[in-house]
């Protein structure tokens, strides 16, 4: 009867649901364990981390005593996760929020758990248990007056609540390596367990009753925030799911949007390719605020678009992968001493993209540019003047080879890369037209017309019938077709690289993402969402929609999207919540409502 695996097995990565409070991001599997949660902010070294390391880790666990079974949802309009355990003496409602202020996040982590019987009786346990910090720290116990507290490396935790009756071994107390409880439930109980945190900060313990109305404020402040946009086509609902997870990675004391949750979740058994996503990509960035543009949403907007712009300044004069959601520029990677979530390694911190050259970020900025003009915004003179250094950049830089969008190695001529430098120019132009930039757009319109030619010239093959993925050879790739969307190509070329792709990469619905890639990963989701919007792009609309209804049934039962699907058991893959992959499915719901209307 049991729903969930063993303490001492790592859950499959489709049982984590998401919440978060705008700084940090809790995941919850389907059995209440919290494996995942970085304090203070996300890109912390995480004091739980069970994900990655199932002994010394850390979690939060609260569960029914014995077997049960499970179903759970997000509340309607919000992050908060609601679970109901079902046992054979009766049933319970756990609900699960990263609490927010009255003036947006709180200086603190707090996470509630309000526990409701509703029927029978429910014997349930609870355990904090704080983990090494991936083996950088040892936790311990401190017991002062009527509270224990946990100490993890600079991060210091303590539990309230009412009704959680918590147990304490006085006898054991230099040996404790958790704080534990037990209460049980009887219809119309209700119960509150809170943990709190800080990081080198005296510790604040909230009242119950204080922790009980934060839950409620949190989900009327997601539903506020879930009303300010709005989607009514098709698969609305999983693009306000979507949007929801997307907020999740908007890191709120900056406004950097983070590309995943997490860190060094394997992309595939064989292990090797694991990576810190805890940063924010200037791809990734842009992608997210396009969306936010196209819901109309004008704070995190605005936000977003400010803050990615004052840190590309601050960091130039070049033009940076991805940035720290501090607005640095984080250099090196950390390698951590500890196994990896079921047993695949390596778990680092830091990505080694850093200090590649991807010339297709340029489209990415000034398509986004162009964008937030469209949508009525004014640059000031600070930002025209940086945006036209970075259209000049593009001119002299877009012979050269490049890492390409997927950071490999080798540096090579990518088509896609060359395709964001004409999309780069393209925007620029429009800005100039549009009076919002003053430089040469007549330079920029000759090096775009050098563009497109040297691309119909060294990058399509007519034995194929495909844009190739790299200049003069024949292996495709994927990330060509956000270039339907960006206007290179809307027409029989792309028609045919669309069939072109599905027949050498396709499995079902799915899509991996370049030549090769079957042999060492599974598909990536946000290529088949690119796949689903190019379609609309070149007229095929039934064919995108049909697609669409495919791959929102892929998420997890709460919705979520990590990177890569196994294209035969659908497991889950890569980091989570991955915003790529949520971005992909908002941008195709859009493209192809947008093009159905004409």
């Amino acid at each position: 009867m049991a729903d969930s695996p063993r303490v001492d097995e790592s859950p499959a990565l489709r049982e984590y649901a998401a919440i978060g409070d705008g700084r940090t991001i809790a995941l919850v599997a389907r059995n209440g364990s919290i494996d995942w949660l970085p304090i203070p902010d996300l890109n912390s070294v995480p004091a739980f981390a069970a994900i990655l390391d199932r002994a010394s880790g850390g979690r939060i666990e609260l569960a029914p005593v014995g077997d049960y079974t499970v179903t759970r949802r997000y509340l309607r309009g919000t992050n908060v996760l609601s679970t109901l355990f079902r046992t054979a003496t009766g049933t319970v409602r756990v609900t699960d929020a990263l609490i927010t202020g009255n003036e947006g996040r709180l200086p603190w982590a707090e996470l509630g758990r309000r526990i409701e019987g509703l029927d029978g009786e429910v014997r349930m346990r609870w355990t904090v248990r704080p983990g090494t910090m991936l083996g950088t720290a040892s936790p311990w116990i401190q017991h002062i007056g009527a509270h224990s507290i946990v100490h993890a490396g600079p991060v210091t935790i303590g539990v309230t609540g009412s009704e959680h009756h918590p147990r304490r071994n006085r006898q054991r107390a230099s040996s404790e390596d958790a704080l534990r409880g037990a209460f049980t439930t009887t219809a119309g109980s209700r119960h509150l367990l809170a943990i709190v945190a800080t990081e080198n900060e005296p510790l604040h313990l909230p009242d119950a009753a204080t922790v009980d109305a934060g839950i409620d404020r949190t989900i009327s402040t997601w539903r506020t925030w879930s009303r300010t946009f709005g989607f009514d086509g098709r698969w609305a609902g999983d693009v306000q799911r979507s949007a929801l997870l997307l907020k999740l990675l908007i890191y709120a004391p900056t406004g950097a949007v983070a590309a995943a949750a997490t860190t060094s979740l394997p992309e595939s058994s064989r292990g090797g390719k694991n990576w810190d996503y805890r940063f924010a990509w200037v791809r990734d960035a842009a992608y997210s605020v396009r969306a936010l543009v196209r819901f109309g949403l004008r704070e995190e907007t605005h936000a977003a678009f400010s803050w990615l712009l004052d840190t590309i300044e601050a960091n130039g004069p070049d033009l940076h992968v991805f940035y720290g959601l501090d607005g640095g520029v984080p250099r090196g990677v950390t390698a951590y001493d500890v196994p990896g979530w079921n047993g695949i390694g390596p778990v680092v911190g830091g990505n080694r993209a850093q200090g590649q050259l991807q010339l297709g970020v340029f489209g990415d900025l000034l398509g986004l540019a162009g964008e937030y003009v469209s949508a009525g915004n004014i640059f000031d003179p600070d930002t025209a003047r940086m945006l036209t250094r970075v259209a000049d950049r593009v001119c002299d830089l877009w012979r050269r080879p490049d890492s390409g969008m997927w950071e490999l190695e080798e540096t090579q001529h990518f088509t896609s890369s060359k395709m964001g430098c004409w999309q780069a120019l393209d925007a620029a132009i429009h800005l100039a037209e549009k009076g919002q930039v003053s430089g040469n757009a007549d330079r920029w319109r000759a090096e775009r017309e050098r563009i497109r030619e040297w691309i119909d010239a060294h990058c399509w093959s007519a034995e194929l019938g495909a844009y190739t993925m790299v200049a003069g050879r024949a292996a495709l790739d994927t990330s060509v077709l956000l270039h339907a969307a960006s206007g290179f190509e809307r027409g029989p070329r792309m028609a045919s690289t669309i069939d072109a792709l599905v027949r050498e990469l396709g499995r079902g619905p799915l899509l991996y993402r370049y030549s090769g890639m079957a042999e060492v990963e599974h598909p990536f989701v946000a290529c088949s969402f690119w796949l689903a919007a190019a379609l609309a792009c070149v007229g095929r609309d039934a064919e995108a929609a049909a697609l669409m209804d495919k791959l929102v049934k892929l998420s997890n039962d709460v919705g979520v999207f990590a990177e890569m699907i196994d294209e035969d058991e659908v497991t889950f893959w890569g980091n989570l919540p991955q915003g790529l992959s949520h971005l992909g499915l908002i941008n195709a719901a859009i493209t192809i409502e947008e093009q159905a209307a004409g």
